[in-house]
């Protein structure tokens, strides 16, 4: 396979509603979309989940336009691939800049599958009709919406629910929630938002019976984070700390956590992502995908991602209508009864709807 035509796309879109984190708020979201075309005129579909801000990793929608333009595209492009592994190795000189490694790598892995004519779900060894969807809740402006929204999503069929806490909206929130959900599958997500110096806080989570507690400590911070599951029975997910192989490989020597969040762009793309999976699976940790506020496409490598046999636990993929008036792709992504069906059709199984597109489309260049 050798890929002769690279568009990238640079988009914005509005979220119906504001996603509030402990690190900000957000409602128009932008990033890249990668078309790359064979020699035979299939077309292969990426997308960067990086934000315009470096608030989750060090990228951006611009650093990632950078590194496709000058560095990614030019090694990938007129090269001959045997395999989207491959892209990897030929992007290996270059440091980090996983979402920009994604989104490329991504492209080739939807264009090899719709060359082998399977779907990718299929290629990248999935086995699942169907995967399990859960919903990620932003922190909202009062617990009357809160509690509200959390009822609308429990009544159209998501799995679990995920809160997003910090210090001061924490405690009362969760035992809040406890009294009017004694029973919900829920875990709470921290952004990195506590320290050790907060280990009383969050042993008191563990009354609450809660999932997990996703990346309550610093990214970097590994060790601190087996300190405190030592210490607390609730389970800990990592998420920002895991960037590679080698860290999900070290935070389980560490027994930093017993859970694994695996986000496809923040680990630099399928194959390492896969890698991860398989390891987890080896070592008795289960894993989840997480959600990035991605747009059709991300969300559709998403799934294809979920159907391996150790995504055991609800993602964050849910159905476009829950964050967009009009997703990019057709059909839509949709979850019926807290499921969405795995596409059986080649490739990612969606198709990008260009005149969409077009119309959030604020810049584009093509590379021949």
């Amino acid at each position: 396979m050798k890929i002769i035509q690279i568009t990238l796309r640079h988009l914005k879109m509005r979220m119906k509603f504001p996603f509030v984190t402990s690190f900000g708020a957000m409602q128009d979201k932008e990033f890249l979309v990668v078309e790359a075309m064979d020699q035979n005129g299939r077309i292969g579909w990426g997308e960067s989940v990086a934000f315009d801000t470096p608030w989750y990793t060090e990228e951006t929608v611009k650093t990632n336009w950078h590194m496709l333009e000058d560095f990614m595209i030019p090694a990938i492009l007129h090269t001959k691939l045997h395999h989207p592994d491959e892209v990897g190795q030929h992007l290996a000189y270059i440091r980090k800049n996983n979402m920009a490694k994604s989104a490329i790598e991504g492209a080739v892995w939807d264009l090899f599958a719709k060359e082998k004519r399977v779907s990718l779900a299929k290629l990248l060894g999935g086995n699942k009709e169907k995967i399990e969807v859960g919903i990620s809740i932003g922190l909202q402006q009062s617990m009357d919406e809160l509690l509200q929204l959390i009822q609308s999503k429990l009544n159209e069929g998501y799995k679990r629910i995920k809160i997003k806490i910090k210090p001061g909206y924490d405690i009362q929130l969760i035992q809040e929630i406890r009294k009017h959900f004694p029973t919900i599958p829920l875990m709470a997500d921290a952004n990195s938002a506590y320290s050790l110096e907060d280990i009383h806080l969050i042993k008191e989570l563990d009354q609450y019976n809660l999932m997990m507690i996703e990346q309550p400590l610093s990214v970097d911070d590994l060790i601190d984070h087996a300190k405190l599951q030592k210490e607390i029975s609730t389970p800990i997910c990592l998420d920002e700390s895991i960037h590679t192989y080698t860290d999900a490989r070290t935070a389980i020597k560490l027994n930093a956590c017993k859970i694994i969040n695996i986000k496809i762009g923040r680990v630099g793309g399928l194959s390492e992502a896969k890698k991860i999976h398989d390891l987890c699976m080896e070592n008795g940790l289960a894993v989840w995908c997480g959600g990035m506020l991605e747009a059709g496409i991300g969300r559709a490598h998403n799934i294809a991602l979920t159907a391996l046999s150790n995504f055991t636990l609800p993602g964050d993929t849910a159905g476009s209508s829950h964050y967009w008036e009009q997703d990019i792709i057709q059909p839509e992504v949709i979850v019926e009864n807290g499921y969405i069906a795995v596409p059986t059709a080649a490739g990612i199984g969606y198709e990008p709807n260009r005149k969409t597109m077009e119309q959030f489309t604020i810049r584009e260049k093509i590379f021949t």
